[in-house]
């Protein structure tokens, strides 16, 4: 392998990132979207759905994506990044990644709760794991929107130090994953 390949994520690693951050970003858009739809509508329902089959998809291409992590390494950062910034990198990916798989397990056990299966692509029953309990239902629904939220704050942390990187630093960081 040459010097320049070693210094790039894998295609399989730049294909997850960049479709993850879609449907994150799809799914972000149409959970703003539905949840202005005042009252229950045809149409409101019909976004819930398609929210949900995103969770899911993001879920599942989460375990894929840590997964292939585990066996593909990232590439090493310049060696001009100061320390302070590969530890705050180590650890924005960190919170990145546990909050690609918590938000979709609370967004399912909210719906769970709410006693509203999930049924993804309107084909596949996900596993009922809990029963309707209105009792946690809105702690899990508080949940699951303060979890986006901080997902929402963290790519745009993460946007904006790899913008910085490319156009004030100009390192290669931001080349990592194109």
């Amino acid at each position: 392998m040459n010097a320049s390949h070693e210094k790039k994520y894998t295609g399989v690693a730049i294909l997850l990132h960049w479709l993850m951050a879609l449907l994150i970003v799809c799914a972000f858009t149409m959970g703003l979207v539905m949840t202005s739809i005042p009252g229950l509508t045809p149409t409101k329902l019909k976004y819930f759905s398609w929210h949900k089959w995103l969770g899911v998809t993001v879920l599942g291409l989460a375990c894929l994506r840590l997964l292939w992590r585990l066996f593909h390494p990232a590439p090493p950062y310049p060696a001009s990044m100061p320390r302070w910034q590969i530890g705050a990198a180590h650890l924005l990916h960190l919170l990145l990644y546990v909050l690609i798989f918590a938000v979709p397990i609370s967004g399912y056990f909210y719906s769970l709760a709410a006693g509203v299966p999930v049924v993804y692509l309107g084909l596949f029953p996900l596993p009922v794991l809990i029963d309707p309990n209105p009792g946690i239902k809105d702690i899990l629904k508080l949940t699951h929107s303060t979890l986006n939220w901080v997902l929402l704050g963290c790519v745009c942390l993460h946007v904006l130090a790899a913008l910085k990187h490319q156009f004030i630093d100009r390192d290669t960081i931001l080349k990592r994953m194109m």
